[in-house]
């Protein structure tokens, strides 16, 4: 989480109101166990022979699923007449006061979304040197993740301003190629380390073993 600090929401925020959820829930459990008793009730059928007890135990068994349905159905005509009358949302406000509850603060996650967003356009634009180097272009992310994740040396240089970023080799030539295109048009932009008068310069591999 980007923060943990909360806030208060709006009088006017339009929130789900928690009465109507717990009888929505109510609604569904009892549909369930309703349909469940439909179904035993159906099943049950007199498989002996007609003997006085056996079938007075069997209208006795019968009756009182019956019953249990009729009462099963009644308690679900009320739950549902409950719920009908029931708003489904609430302004905050008139929500009762056990069922209030903050927000988490947005300050912080918008700042985070406008960084991702920078980071995203930034990769995009990054992507879009890389894919007329590559035999499927639409590979290009998964090279720049490979480049985010691959080993480097850093060297800098107070004396020349400088500080180099020398990526290891990619796994294949075709990917070396672009990476190299991609470091050439990053040192145009001639981009100095935050923090920092050095002059970032991003090489692939040495001169030694270009």
């Amino acid at each position: 989480m980007a923060d943990y600090q909360t806030e208060q929401i709006p009088d006017t925020a339009r929130v789900v109101n928690p009465a109507r959820r717990t009888l929505d829930g109510q609604v569904r459990s009892l549909t369930s166990k309703l349909s469940r008793r439909l179904a035993q009730f159906g099943a049950l059928n007199l498989n002996e022979t007609i003997d006085p007890v056996k079938v007075d135990a069997f209208v006795a068994k019968k009756a009182a699923a019956h019953d249990e349905i009729e009462h099963l159905q009644d308690e679900l005509k009320t739950l549902k007449e409950q719920r009908k009358e029931t708003p489904s949302h609430l302004d905050i406000k008139d929500l009762p006061e056990e069922n209030r509850f903050r927000r988490l603060s947005t300050h912080s996650k918008q700042l985070l979304d406008t960084l991702k967003m920078i980071a995203y356009r930034a990769e995009t634009a990054m992507a879009n040197v890389l894919a007329p180097l590559l035999a499927r272009p639409d590979e290009a992310r998964s090279l720049l993740r490979a480049i985010y994740t691959t080993e480097a040396d850093l060297l800098p240089d107070a004396q020349a301003g400088t500080l180099t970023v020398r990526l290891h080799h990619m796994a294949h030539g075709v990917s070396d190629r672009a990476v190299r295109k991609l470091c050439d048009e990053l040192n145009s932009t001639e981009t100095v380390f935050p923090r920092s008068n050095l002059r970032l310069i991003l090489q692939l591999g040495t001169s030694q073993n270009p």
